[in-house]
């Protein structure tokens, strides 16, 4: 095991028994919902996945480490101090590792971090991407890179509505990323079910996943996977009414000259203020959806290799 993680003891049993883990993501606590909202949807998580079948493994960086797995001191130190925790992207983590600093890892630096650690299949909400403007502003998530270089599934609602999500879906293509769509031909546009954009293939059931993450692996062909999974129906927010109110979010951040990596905080906390909360609802919704969704794919995943590994035997 990497020398700079350290792993809880059901997460390293798990691992070595090849049991099913599915990866989360820290920055939906410290910086993607209020305290203690945040704190109890990451409790919400962890149990979506264990009820689920398979091990939860909440990630973010401490005292010079990255913590696979967080107990419930960890989480609550995580939440209580919101903001002030470091968020830390690829740049970040050698940073905040040699500094001793407290960070929550976003999408890619989570992805990393998984990696290092041996788990296949990640949970989050929605990824980043190619933002508004970005012929202008030059602003693309990290999170597109990382998911061409980095052997992670990504399971997620599409990329947050508040992005160019044809030009992100663009360059996926140009890195050669995999968008697969689960039960949809559509790519998920965060809030709504439907975007009007294609995926690549669509897939019915974890399996179908598992068998195609296990031929891209096996050929040598390393990079992520995206996984899009929509909102659930009745969770599902007005196309219309969110579209009119990014567009609000988005005056006011460039009025307040707020960029670079403190946008996206901006954006969803102003989206919650102009939907009355309801964008917060959705937003804990769906990502409580993925996280059942990654432990089914991990689950499958467990059994593709497994079902290799006697074959091989």
């Amino acid at each position: 095991m990497h020398p700079r993680l350290i792993l809880t003891p059901d997460i390293a049993d798990a691992l070595a028994d090849g049991r099913p883990v599915v990866a989360l993501e820290s920055t939906v606590i410290s910086h993607g919902m209020p305290y203690p909202k945040n704190l109890a949807t990451a409790r919400a998580l962890e149990a979506e996945v264990r009820d689920s079948g398979a091990t939860p493994a909440t990630i973010a960086v401490m005292d010079g480490r990255i913590r696979i797995g967080l107990d419930d001191d960890a989480l609550e130190r995580l939440a209580a101090g919101g903001s002030a925790a470091r968020k830390l992207s690829r740049r970040d983590l050698p940073i905040a590792l040699a500094t001793g600093a407290l960070g929550a890892t976003t999408v890619a630096a989570t992805m990393i971090a998984a990696r290092l650690a041996g788990i296949a299949v990640f949970a989050t909400g929605g990824v980043g991407g190619v933002h508004r403007g970005a012929e202008r502003s030059f602003d693309i998530s990290a999170d597109l890179d990382e998911l061409a270089r980095t052997s992670v599934c990504v399971v997620c609602a599409g990329a947050k509505s508040i992005l160019d999500l044809p030009k992100t879906l663009e360059v996926l293509e140009t890195r050669g990323v995999p968008v697969l769509g689960y039960q949809t031909d559509e790519f998920p546009a965060f809030y709504s079910r439907r975007s009007g954009l294609p995926v690549d293939q669509r897939c019915d059931s974890p399996t179908e996943v598992a068998a195609i993450l296990r031929a891209k692996w096996d050929l040598g062909l390393e990079g992520g996977v995206l996984l899009a999974n929509p909102i659930p129906q009745s969770d599902e927010l007005d196309a219309d009414a969110m579209e009119n109110a990014i567009g609000q979010a988005l005056a006011d951040a460039q009025a307040r000259g707020v960029v670079g990596k403190a946008i996206t905080p901006h954006l969803l906390a102003a989206l919650e203020r102009l939907t009355q909360g309801r964008s917060l609802t959705a937003n804990m919704a769906l990502i409580r959806h993925n996280a059942r969704l990654a432990a089914a794919v991990a689950i499958a995943l467990s059994a593709v290799e497994s079902g290799d590994s006697r074959m091989r035997s």
